[in-house]
């Protein structure tokens, strides 16, 4: 379930107190603060952006050797363009492997 903000509506139209509250996404917004009483407005935060694999700075460490070979994956580079020989870098398995 998401967690949705509020903000208390004032009498004059000021803003008050915000506060976040966990909702269905297919409850009504609240009209109410459920301990007071005041009329709410529900509105929009700022979210976090998706983690795009290999797309980011953020996601180079997780696609690093060590943290590749901690979750059981095995990665190989070319050795070079014409050769078709890829060696191991992390994980197990043959050091070389070569393309027939």
């Amino acid at each position: 379930m998401p967690v949705y903000e509020y903000v208390v509506i004032h009498d004059d139209g000021s803003e008050g107190e915000r506060f976040e509250i966990l909702q269905s996404i297919h409850a009504k917004p609240l009209t109410q603060h459920p301990e007071s009483g005041l009329p709410v407005q529900r509105i929009i935060s700022q979210t976090a952006p998706p983690k795009i694999p290999g797309g980011t700075k953020q996601s180079k460490p997780d696609l690093s050797n060590q943290n590749l070979e901690r979750l059981g994956f095995t990665k190989y580079q070319k050795t070079d363009s014409s050769s078709g020989k890829y060696e191991k870098v992390a994980g197990e398995g043959p050091d070389m492997i070569q393309r027939d």
